[in-house]
């Protein structure tokens, strides 16, 4: 089974509440379908900044914040995740069995 990980990014003096979350996927063009499918949803607070990451040929899509709080970096993530959940799902349901498929399941 896959798992996310989560560390903290270095700190920005504008922003010093960071985050970046590595989530490996079953493959790039997967990764890579995700990323423009959230890319698409700007962050509404100017407290919050988001940009995503793929490395080419890699499976792992990276999400990096960086907020003006704690609260604010928490209630970015919150929204990402239900986004995140989403995509997933519509993933699933369109691409038949790739989740199941490249995880092995």
């Amino acid at each position: 089974m896959a798992t996310a990980a989560i560390t903290a990014s270095p700190a920005d003096p504008q922003y010093p509440h960071s985050l970046t979350i590595s989530l490996p996927l079953p493959s790039h063009h997967l990764a890579d379908t995700i990323q423009r499918a959230l890319s698409v949803d700007r962050e509404i607070s100017p407290f919050v900044q988001r940009t995503y990451t793929t490395l080419p040929d890699s499976p792992i899509l990276q999400i990096h914040y960086k907020a003006t709080t704690a609260r604010m970096l928490r209630v970015a993530t919150n929204g990402m995740f239900e986004s995140l959940g989403t995509v997933l799902r519509v993933c699933e349901e369109l691409d038949v069995d790739v989740l199941e498929k490249e995880l092995g399941e």
